[in-house]
């Protein structure tokens, strides 16, 4: 048989969660970033974001965040240089994952900003209906509550940190990731 060093194994997963300023979601007003090499957290970044365009009265709401809150916050175009290499760093997973991905790929679109065609991507809302079928239902708030996992949901911080705990708890219990990959077209 033929080993694999431990090195080629190990997997960085890039856990993000956006929050959005309107039903149009084309715009971010926060991002949270958890950055898990194989099951540790090795690195966190969230930040307001300055979406440049109207607030929703149900976003506020359910996020807590107002225009007020970012008007002194970065723009995406601004972030970006920053956040990019967290984001190109390895697999980029979120719970119910299309949503953070078209919303990303609609805030790189608008800013004109030429990243990549494609982006590989797992869902952690997914991975938890193989890994957790006895559960009711696999919102986020739904698993953390049934695994003890903090949470302050709608807080990009706290989904992103919580999603990477889901993550971790699933692979914990045999889950392969791999099988959960899928691809994202970025570029419209």
């Amino acid at each position: 048989a033929k080993f694999r060093k431990a090195s080629d194994m190990s997997q960085t997963y890039v856990v993000f969660d956006v929050e959005t300023p309107n039903a149009m979601n084309h715009r971010m007003s926060a991002i949270g970033i958890t950055v898990m090499q194989d099951s540790v957290i090795t690195n966190e970044f969230s930040s307001l974001v300055n979406p440049e365009t109207h607030f929703d009265s149900f976003n506020v709401q359910l996020t807590g965040i107002t225009p007020e809150s970012v008007m002194c916050a970065p723009t995406f175009f601004d972030l970006w240089p920053t956040i990019e290499p967290l984001m190109s760093g390895g697999l980029l997973v979120a719970h119910n994952a299309p949503f953070d991905m078209g919303v990303l790929r609609k805030c790189l679109s608008q800013y004109g900003i030429d990243w990549r065609k494609f982006a590989d991507y797992s869902c952690t809302c997914a991975i938890s209906r193989k890994a957790l079928p006895q559960l009711p239902n696999h919102k986020l708030n739904t698993i953390c509550q049934a695994l003890g996992i903090s949470l302050q949901h709608h807080e990009a911080a706290s989904d992103s940190r919580a999603c990477a705990e889901i993550l971790r708890h699933c692979m914990s219990l045999g889950v392969d990731v791999k099988d959960f990959i899928r691809r994202y077209r970025l570029s419209m």
